[in-house]
């Protein structure tokens, strides 16, 4: 079989070793495999050349992809799909191995619905965790780790100029990235968008440490938290290919309010896209390779439209609609948690 693999959306830690991952697996079965280069773009425009084994080595540790990548939708370009099945019908293309988020991964299930379907499986691979069905995505693990590093040095720092410590980290309609971090980090307040936030309660719970010789505070939000009553931070409202509004300056808006209502000084700090970068941890790395080894068997099985997921420690197949469905919200226990340890 002839294999199209490609990664889209946001990149994250570990998505090379997938990649490594469904090359060598293929590989060691007769298969070959097509990297596409920039996502559904280069499905579209035809880019793609041979990965071997010679092609991915080394890559295990890199972060990034080596293959690139784009927030391209397919079925908001004219002819977009047409295009794609041009290309797959004129390098014989047996099945499509798609790495990503939910929007990537919802154009593969698009596409194999279309009749005659063009065959997709997917690799869950988001530092925001939100999708549905799989306990972990690539990316996730290292975004924390990341994110738990950056709250232990504000910390120092914190604590040394008794101030408020902002932190803004990713996470669009799921606080994953942000409570996980808050926790491991020691945070004081965790703001997620699953839970609107009041700033005068916010104000209370500074006042109540101070009261008790706590004179700093540190603050981690997801970019997609929400004041109660309002809406999701955005400094232009300009959106992507897939129509969602491109977020920014919500740990701004924090800093600003609590300023104005504490009478404390604030610093913030926006980790952007240090969160995407670095070298991938090992779990990360180990998740990589089971689901590219797993994707593959899915291939070979017939098995499309359908993503591999991480269950507990089992690698299960399950359907890309149901995966799709929803936004997997924060576990409601951690989110407890969180108003306990301040």
């Amino acid at each position: 079989m002839r294999i199209a693999l490609l990664t889209g959306g946001g990149d994250s830690p570990a998505t090379n070793a997938a990649i490594r991952a469904v090359v060598k697996k293929a590989q060691q079965d007769g298969h070959e495999v097509m990297g596409v280069r920039r996502g559904w773009a280069g499905m579209i425009e035809d880019e793609m050349d041979v990965l071997d084994r010679h092609a991915v080595s080394g890559i295990l540790p890199r972060g990034g992809t080596i293959l690139g990548t784009s927030r391209t939708n397919p079925f908001k370009q004219d002819g977009g799909a047409e295009a794609i099945r041009a290309t797959v019908r004129g390098r014989k293309i047996d099945a499509i191995v798609a790495i990503g988020g939910d929007d990537t991964l919802g154009v593969a299930h698009k596409l194999n619905g279309l009749e005659p379907p063009i065959p997709a499986v997917g690799i869950p691979q988001t530092i925001d965790n939100d999708l549905d069905k799989t306990d972990f995505a690539i990316g996730f693990d290292t975004a924390v780790s990341i994110a738990t590093d950056a709250l232990d040095k504000l910390h120092t720092t914190a604590e040394s100029h008794h101030r408020i410590m902002v932190l803004e980290v990713m996470g669009r309609d799921a606080g994953h990235v942000a409570l996980t971090a808050g926790l491991a980090g020691g945070a004081d307040i965790i703001l997620v968008p699953e839970k609107p936030f009041d700033v005068e309660a916010m104000c209370d719970r500074i006042q109540k440490r101070r009261d008790i010789g706590k004179t700093f505070s540190l603050v981690v939000v997801a970019e997609g938290a929400t004041p109660v009553g309002g809406e999701q931070i955005s400094k232009d409202q300009a959106t992507d290919q897939f129509g969602h509004v491109i977020l920014g300056g919500i740990g701004e808006y924090i800093g600003r309010r609590i300023h104005e209502h504490c009478g404390l000084e604030t610093r913030v700090t926006n980790l952007g896209h240090l969160q995407r970068g670095g070298m991938p941890t090992a779990f990360d790395r180990l998740l990589g390779t089971r689901l590219g080894v797993a994707a593959v068997e899915l291939v070979e099985a017939g098995r499309f439209d359908a993503m591999v997921a991480m269950q507990g420690n089992r690698i299960v197949p399950v359907p890309l609609g149901d995966a799709l469905q929803s936004v997997k919200p924060v576990d409601p226990e951690l989110l407890d948690m969180a108003d306990i340890f301040y």
